[in-house]
């Protein structure tokens, strides 16, 4: 019985600091705060919640399917990074080029909710919070996880539903706070929040098409 706590005990510690670092999700709240700028208080967290409860569901499909699906369509780790890493960047020149004339036109109320609330899954959970470094990271991670048949593989499965589930709850208490940030660096700091983290994200996206690259060049 305590060796089986302490697998599961195991496995959730063995997910949290494995995904936490890559989600970064005190790392994302600027970006996330720069997307919502214009939302109340209100229509910001339920947006956080829609990001948190996609990222869990995502994360936790990535480690259970993950790595069937890649082998059922015959695509490879690098190839979900070249393909995750172009997505950040066109995230990332979007944000540049449009985002900042698209918060000063947004209407407020329900519309603006409503436009908002279109984003929470592209790009704001995917490729902006569960981007293809923490994809690729639960698909090793399931792909470790005890052969079907034994009961190892449940527990395990449990353990991962508790580890993701606790990696979402900090990307929801992370984004749905960001708005403090906005009230102590101003309207002006946000702009300058807004720019530095479209760069940030082009150049976070040229980085992981470049590993993906180098990976398939090495596996040549």
């Amino acid at each position: 019985m305590l060796g089986l706590v302490a697998h599961v005990a195991g496995t959730i510690v063995l997910i949290v600091s494995a995904l936490f670092p890559i989600v970064n999700p005190l790392g994302s709240a600027p970006i996330f705060l720069a997307y919502t700028r214009g939302a109340t208080p209100a229509e910001r967290r339920s947006i956080a919640l829609r990001v948190g409860s996609n990222s869990f569901i995502l994360m936790l499909a990535s480690m259970a399917i993950g790595s069937y699906v890649l082998r059922f369509f015959g695509i490879s780790l690098p190839i979900v990074q070249v393909g995750g890493g172009l997505l950040v960047f066109a995230a990332g020149w979007n944000m540049f080029k449009h985002e900042e004339k698209d918060y000063a036109n947004r209407a407020t109320g329900d519309d603006s909710a409503t436009h908002l609330m279109r984003k929470a899954f592209y790009p704001l959970t995917l490729p902006l919070t569960v981007g293809p470094g923490s994809i690729a990271t639960a698909i090793t991670l399931g792909a470790n996880l005890p052969p079907p048949g034994g009961g190892r593989l449940l527990l395990s499965l449990l353990a991962g539903s508790i580890g993701t589930f606790i990696v979402a709850t900090t990307v929801f208490l992370s984004y749905a706070f960001a708005g403090r940030i906005a009230r102590i660096i101003g309207p002006a700091g946000v702009g300058v929040v807004l720019r530095l983290s479209a760069f940030l994200l082009v150049c976070i996206g040229l980085q992981i098409v470049w590993n993906g690259i180098t990976a398939l060049v090495h596996g040549l």
